[in-house]
């Protein structure tokens, strides 16, 4: 296999769409170091797994040798991204963007090799394009393409509001690929609209489009919604070991596999045989404790994943209950207290749903015993230890 036929299927590894395809084998094959550009906007002080799957694309590219761009929407920020969004997003402020995006940059050297990574702010040609500017690139595109961004068109349809700023935020984006003359940009999924943005202005910018590279949205801990802290599903890159490595070991066998596709800087081949193992009767538990191992080190160290890894033999195999966990107080209600409350309130559950989910799944034990009723009604004062899966406690202390 030559160099570029290498790159190539690192590259295309775990992502959903490259367009155009032959775009992207004819730069590599030209042996030219490209420009490759990614886009976070600070819009939450700390980065989680979700954000390391565009994150590990970059760092293919720098590992044949190509010049990445971490660009920080500083200016993208303060306008606040649509995307998925049936309602407008409240913008940040200037100075709670710029305290993200510090954080941003001291997290992502975890991952990025910092003498090949350029970190750029787009308020570095935004705030220069100025109103003559921001005028003129706004009428370069219309109402009705705009209305094409199937977000905008859903809401648009719904009769929902959709705020004029909110139009210039994939022109904005698009523009940053302009500013960097970029050769390619990565993205989510969720993302193309606005990558393709960046191909339509580079053209009418006299620049040779970019090729832009779609990765998938990494769902979160319930398998189901994408990884977000909003949705308390997430393992946050600055988790501490033990938090991570229960998260990790909280995932399904099913999803194991997409995170070690998505997230492992394992071969292909080797990801192949762990499966082959399973299949052969291998443990998934023993697989799993393989990928927390991986992560742990990555964003910890070695003697970090041993502690972790002790800690949880003790805690869970062993089925001990830990000595320090949270202890809450619920005063008891006249008409008694549903236990999904009781759940929520002691912040075991993002919410009674998320209760009645885990209990049907058997995940929910109070002193060690399974709760199987979602209609369980506690009536009386009392102290017990409530868990939900394997890694989540409360002492809770019911009042009278």
């Amino acid at each position: 296999m030559s160099d570029w036929q290498t790159a190539f299927a690192e590259i295309k590894r775990g992502t959903d769409e490259i367009l155009p395809e032959d775009d992207l084998i004819e730069k590599l094959k030209s042996g030219k170091t490209l420009t490759v550009k990614a886009g976070f906007d600070p819009t939450a002080p700390d980065l989680h797994l979700g954000h390391t799957v565009l994150i590990n694309k970059l760092r293919t590219f720098q590992h044949f040798g190509h010049n990445v761009v971490f660009l920080i929407g500083d200016f993208t920020g303060l306008i606040g991204d649509p995307t998925g969004k049936n309602v407008t997003r409240k913008p940040l402020s200037k100075d709670q963007v710029l305290e993200n995006a510090k954080t941003y940059q001291e997290q992502v050297f975890k991952i990025l090799d910092p003498a090949k990574t350029q970190v750029r702010f787009n308020s570095e040609w935004m705030d220069k394009l100025g109103a003559d500017g921001m005028i003129k690139l706004a009428a370069s595109q219309t109402v009705a393409r705009m209305l094409e961004r199937d977000d905008f068109k859903k809401r648009y349809t719904n009769n929902q509001p959709i705020a004029i700023h909110e139009f210039l935020y994939p022109l904005v984006q698009g523009w940053d690929s302009v500013a960097l003359n970029a050769d390619v940009e990565l993205g989510g999924t969720d993302q193309r609209f606005n990558l393709l943005m960046g191909r339509e202005l580079q053209k009418e910018n006299g620049q040779k489009p970019q090729t832009t590279i779609m990765v998938p949205l990494l769902e979160g801990l319930d398998g189901v919604q994408k990884m977000s802290k909003s949705l308390n599903n997430y393992i946050g890159i600055t988790d501490a070991p033990n938090d991570m490595f229960g998260k990790v070991m909280s995932v399904s066998d099913e999803l194991m596999w997409r995170y070690f596709e998505l997230l492992s800087f394992r071969p292909l081949e080797e990801i192949a045989q762990l499966k082959e193992q399973v299949e052969q009767g291998a443990n998934p538990r023993d697989i799993k404790i393989e990928l927390a191992k991986e992560l742990i080190c990555r964003f910890h160290d070695d003697e970090a994943f041993t502690s972790a890894y002790n800690d949880f033999v003790q805690r869970f195999q062993k089925n001990a209950i830990p000595d320090d966990m949270p202890e809450v107080s619920i005063a008891l209600e006249e008409a008694g207290l549903a236990i999904g409350n009781v759940l929520k309130q002691a912040g075991l559950v993002a919410s009674t749903s998320d209760a009645m989910r885990m209990i049907k799944q058997g995940a929910v034990k109070i002193d060690g015993e399974k709760v199987s009723d979602t209609r369980l009604q506690l009536n009386e004062p009392g102290e017990a230890v409530y868990q939900v899966g394997k890694r989540k406690f409360a002492r809770i202390t019911i009042t009278a």
